[in-house]
C-alpha cells in the first residue's frame, strides 16, 4: 500500500522527468559529439575521444565567420525586438484603446503563418522596393517574427504581475519613476530578459526565411545546410554546444535574480509597516 501511495503520489513528476529527458537527448548527442573525432568526414558515429575540437573551434574559418555574423544580426534583432516588443506588451496589458483587439490578432498572425509564406512576402517587398538582399534585411525579417514572441512572453509576466505591489509603493509616496524602477521592472525583468534569450534563440537558428532575404550573405544556419553535403565539421557541434550552455547559465542567472527581486519586493511593505508601527 505504501509503494503504490508513493506512486500515485509522484506518477506525474516521474513522467514529467521522462518528457524532459527525451527533449535533452538529442543536446546530449550533440555534446558526446563535440567531443568526437570521427572516423570520415561523412561519419557522424563516436569513434574516438579527443578534446581538439574544444581546442580549435575555429579550425574551419568560414564557420566561425558564420558564426560571427549570426551573433550580430541576432543581438541587433534581439535588442530591437525586445524593446518595441516590451513598450506594445506593457501598452496592450496597461491600457484600454480603440482597435486593440485587433493589434493582439495581428501580433500572432507572424506566429502562425509558415516561415515559407513570410520568408517569400518578405523577399517580394524587398524586391519591388529595390532594396538589395544582405545583412540588414536579414536583420528586418528577423526583427519582424521576433516581436511576436517577445510581445506574447512579456504580456504573459505583467498578466500574472500583481498591481497591488505598484499600489503599495505609490501609497508610501513613491514617484511614477521610482515605482517602475524599483517595482516594476525587477518583477517584469525575467520575462523580458526570457523573451529577449527566445528571441536571440530564433534568429540565430532562422534558416527558411535568411535564405530567402540573405543574397549573398551566409549565416551559421545556411553555413551548416551547405556543409552537410560535403561532411559537417565536428566544431559544428560545439558551436552547439557552446550556445546551450551560455543560455543556461543566462536563464538559470535571471531566475535567481527575479527570485531574490520579488522577495526584496514582498519584504518592502512589511518593512515599511514596521518602521511606522514602531516611528
Amino acid at each position: 500500500m505504501k509503494v503504490s501511495r508513493w506512486l500515485a503520489d509522484r506518477w506525474v513528476m516521474g513522467v514529467a522527468l521522462l518528457v524532459l529527458g527525451y527533449l535533452a537527448l538529442p543536446i546530449l548527442v550533440v555534446a558526446g559529439l563535440s567531443f568526437n573525432r570521427p572516423s570520415s568526414r561523412l561519419s557522424y558515429d563516436f569513434h574516438e575521444f579527443t578534446l581538439d575540437n574544444w581546442r580549435q573551434p575555429c579550425a574551419t574559418a568560414e564557420m566561425c565567420d558564420a558564426v560571427v555574423r549570426s551573433v550580430q544580426i541576432g543581438f541587433i534583432a534581439t535588442v530591437v525586438a525586445t524593446v518595441l516588443g516590451t513598450l506594445m506588451a506593457f501598452a496592450l496589458v496597461r491600457h484600454r484603446f480603440r482597435g486593440r483587439t485587433g493589434i493582439n490578432v495581428l501580433i500572432f498572425l507572424p506566429m502562425a503563418t509558415p516561415e515559407l509564406v513570410m520568408g517569400t512576402s518578405l523577399l517580394a517587398l524587398f524586391v519591388s522596393a529595390g532594396v538589395p538582399q544582405g545583412f540588414w534585411t536579414i536583420v528586418i525579417a528577423h526583427v519582424m517574427f521576433c516581436v511576436s514572441f517577445v510581445v506574447v512572453t512579456v504580456k504573459a509576466r505583467l498578466a500574472g504581475m500583481d498591481r497591488r505591489l505598484e499600489e503599495a509603493a505609490m501609497d508610501l509616496y513613491a514617484s511614477e519613476w521610482q515605482t517602475f524602477r524599483r517595482i516594476t521592472l525587477p518583477l517584469v525583468l525575467p520575462g523580458i530578459v526570457a523573451a529577449a534569450l527566445l528571441a536571440f534563440s530564433l534568429s540565430f537558428d532562422d534558416f527558411i526565411i535568411t535564405n530567402f532575404n540573405a543574397g549573398t550573405t551566409v549565416t551559421f544556419p545556411m553555413y551548416v545546410w551547405g556543409a552537410a553535403q560535403r561532411g559537417i565539421p565536428p566544431q559544428v557541434n560545439v558551436i552547439g554546444t557552446a550556445m546551450f550552455v551560455i543560455a543556461l547559465l543566462l536563464v538559470g542567472a535571471s531566475s535567481l535574480r527575479g527570485r531574490r527581486a520579488r522577495r526584496a519586493v514582498l519584504a518592502a511593505p512589511a518593512t515599511a509597516k514596521t518602521a511606522t508601527t514602531r516611528s
